[in-house]
């Protein structure tokens, strides 16, 4: 099943059983995938509703950092039961080693021989990991492999 059918369908269910915070997640999801079809003027492929969904566990993310900074744990818990709602949809996320171990490639097949190649492999890792490592981590990771 398409990973939007499967959105629409498991919004549904959640309408009809009750489940007020999956509800608004995938809500919210879903008006968010609509948004970005209306910009483009056709329907996402699932790559691209994996990077729809991707920028919202993103923001979900760096909202749980600023609460907890804040202490504001009430919110700190909201945003952790939306990102459990959002975090099945999303492919397997690859282990810190295996982003290293891509990093590395990517360093060799560039050629890459300090931070000014930065780009040059931060474009070869991200497509080969397609949502699957998380920005950040990938940029600790990218920058720590050019100074060595």
């Amino acid at each position: 099943m398409p990973l939007a059918e499967r959105l629409y369908s498991d919004y549904k269910e959640a309408l009809k059983a009750g489940h007020a915070v999956k509800v608004s997640v995938l809500r919210m999801a879903k008006a968010a995938i609509k948004n970005r079809e209306i910009e483009r003027g056709s329907p996402l492929t699932d790559e691209e509703i994996y990077s729809v969904l991707g920028i919202i566990v993103k923001r979900n993310k760096e909202s749980i950092e600023q609460f907890s900074k804040a202490s504001r744990y009430d919110l700190v818990r909201k945003e952790e039961e939306e990102l459990e709602v959002i975090q099945p949809y999303l492919p397997q996320q690859l282990l810190t080693d295996e982003v290293e171990n891509l990093v590395m490639t990517a360093i060799k097949e560039t050629g890459a021989s300090g931070p000014v190649d930065f780009g040059k492999v931060m474009k070869v890792v991200m497509a080969k990991a397609r949502g699957r490592a998380d920005g950040k981590l990938v940029t600790d990771l990218v920058k720590r492999g050019l100074r060595t």
